[in-house]
């Protein structure tokens, strides 16, 4: 339980992708001793020898401060902080390999976005699942519209901490927080994290859109009424519907949809164009989050009885081959309905 501001000054970031890599560098830039760690060893030697990440975030030199390890319970076991950065579909494997003495104390902070499929679970009730021993106010959110590669090279940046403990979220808050990298709070945990979650479902609605060559009007009719979707999904699950309309609502939907560093964008786009999703994968060299949250919320929306047809029709066409045109019409002669239904 945390009473009062906790003082961290080691953190151990969990996973070596582009945005783990990205806030690992952020924080040692800001003096904190920090551990990154990647699954790999091969892949955490390569990056404690280059000190920097070639794959993914070129040029982005590591700073002294920064070790990197292959060895999750060694890099867990002496932080304060445990920042949760693998991909969303991978957070159960890896989180379930720390035991209890990992998890006393210390505070973690999901930056993972994406809703487990099967479970239907967000990051943080996955966190709370697998490590029954971890209080939910030593649980926190990070999410925001917040490319990396923006991020890395010091692009101004507003992201939002989220906890249902206040001190939690400011204590978070206070750690991640600089001239470029600016942090609000939230105690609506929920929300935040359904937000920046569907987000990319929309984005890749989005990028069929794009794909298919559509314009202007039909990409601001994805993003608010796909931000209608995520609202109610929202407040279903118990989440404020105010907080759609704040950083990890709308500001993430609309970075998200609109930009090229997108991955759930690009897989809209190329299946637009008329290539198949295994293909498209097949292609990437990062992992799209909004695929599997596809099929996550699609359950889940037909479970909790939440109206969200752009996603049924997304997990259709992704899933079940439903042709684009025919999803497009079937979203076009709906029947009328109220703005606000």
């Amino acid at each position: 339980m945390i009473d009062e501001p906790q003082h961290i000054s080691s953190i151990a970031v969990l996973g070596a992708g582009s945005w783990g890599t990205t806030l690992a560098v952020l924080l040692a830039k800001k003096g904190y001793r920090v551990t990154l760690w990647a699954h790999r060893p091969d892949v955490a030697l390569q990056l404690q020898l280059d000190r920097t990440n070639k794959r993914y975030l070129q040029g982005v030199e590591f700073p002294d401060s920064l070790e990197v390890s292959p060895h999750l319970h060694d890099a867990v076991r002496g932080a304060d902080m445990v920042v949760i950065a693998v991909p969303a579909q991978a957070v159960r494997e890896t989180v379930s390999q720390l035991q209890d003495d990992h998890v006393e104390g210390k505070l973690f902070v999901n930056v993972s976005k994406g809703i487990e499929a099967g479970s239907g679970l967000l990051m943080s009730q996955v966190l709370r699942e697998v490590l029954p021993s971890l209080p939910e106010s030593n649980i926190a959110a990070l999410y925001g519209p917040s490319h990396a590669e923006e991020v890395s090279h010091g692009q101004p940046t507003t992201v939002v901490a989220a906890s249902s403990c206040a001190v939690c979220a400011e204590t978070v808050q206070q750690v991640f927080h600089t001239a470029l990298f600016r942090v609000y709070v939230n105690p609506d945990i929920v929300g935040v994290e359904v937000g920046g979650s569907v987000k990319n479902i929309i984005a890749i609605a989005a990028g069929i859109s794009d794909g298919i060559g559509y314009g202007d009007n039909a990409k601001a009719a994805i993003i608010t009424r796909g931000l209608a979707e995520i609202s109610r999904l929202s407040v279903a699950m118990g989440g404020d519907p105010m907080t759609q309309s704040g950083l990890s609502g709308i500001g993430d939907l609309v970075v998200t949809c609109l930009s090229r560093h997108s991955r759930n964008r690009f897989v809209g786009e190329q299946i637009g164009k008329g290539k198949s999703l295994d293909q498209v994968l097949s292609e990437m060299d990062m992992i799209a989050e909004g695929v599997e949250t596809t099929r996550a919320v699609y359950q889940l929306g037909r479970k909790l009885g939440v109206d969200m047809p752009i996603t049924s029709n997304v997990y259709e066409v992704l899933f079940s081959q439903k042709p684009l045109q025919e999803a497009i019409m079937d979203l076009m002669t709906r029947d009328p309905k109220a703005e606000m239904h």
